[in-house]
C-alpha cells in the first residue's frame, strides 16, 4: 500500500517503513506526526482525492532534525566593484512512515523507549570524584603567562648607505 502526501508545498510518494526527508516540521525526534493532506491512496484499488481524501492520513515517526548542505548565492555586478556572497542551509526533518491510515483511523502509538542509563553514569562519577578529592590538597591552577609583547612593534631602522662603487642617487649618475 502506498500514499501520496503533500507537505511543505511538495508531494511525496510513501509506503510503510519508508524514510523520507521533508521540509522542517516542528516536532522533536521520537514524536509521531500525522500528515493529513493525502492526495492518493494506492494498493489493490486506487483512491484519488479531489484534491485530498477525507479521513485519510499518514503517521510517521520523526527520526532527526537537521540542515542540508550549504548553497552559495553569489551576486556580481560587473565593472561596478559590487559583489555579494551569502550561504544558505535548508532545514529538514527526517521521518519514517509507520502507517497509512484510512477512514479516520487513529495511529497506533509506538512503545516508549527506556531512558538510557548512560546519562546517569557521568553524574554518579562526578559525585564519586568529589568525594575522593576531599582529603587531598587543592590543585593549583596554571599560572597566567607574562605580559605579551606587542607584535606590531616597529623594527629598528638601519642607516642605509649606498653600496661601494655605486652612485648614491636614483637614476642616471652625472659624470
Amino acid at each position: 500500500m502506498f500514499a501520496v502526501i503533500r507537505t511543505g508545498g511538495k508531494q511525496y510518494r510513501v509506503a510503510a517503513e519508508d524514510v523520507v526527508r521533508v521540509d522542517k516540521i516542528k516536532a522533536n525526534p521520537g514524536e509521531i506526526v500525522q500528515f493529513g493532506e493525502v492526495l492518493v491512496v494506492g494498493g489493490d484499488n486506487i483512491t484519488l482525492g479531489q484534491p485530498t481524501i477525507a479521513g485519510a492520513s499518514v503517521a510517521a515517526e520523526v527520526l532527526e532534525q537537521g540542515r542540508g548542505p550549504t548553497i552559495i548565492v553569489f551576486k556580481k555586478r560587473r565593472r561596478k566593484n559590487s559583489r555579494r556572497k551569502r550561504g544558505h542551509r535548508q532545514e529538514f526533518t527526517l521521518v519514517r512512515v509507520t502507517e497509512i491510515l484510512t477512514d479516520g483511523a487513529r495511529p497506533t502509538k509506538l512503545p516508549q523507549r527506556e531512558a538510557k542509563p548512560v546519562a546517569a553514569a557521568p553524574a554518579a562519577a562526578a559525585v564519586e570524584g568529589a568525594q575522593t578529592t576531599e582529603g587531598k590538597a587543592p590543585t593549583r591552577k596554571a599560572m597566567a603567562k607574562g605580559p605579551t609583547k606587542d607584535k606590531t612593534a616597529k623594527k629598528r631602522s638601519k642607516s642605509k648607505t649606498p653600496a661601494k662603487g655605486k652612485p648614491s642617487g636614483k637614476g642616471k649618475s652625472k659624470g
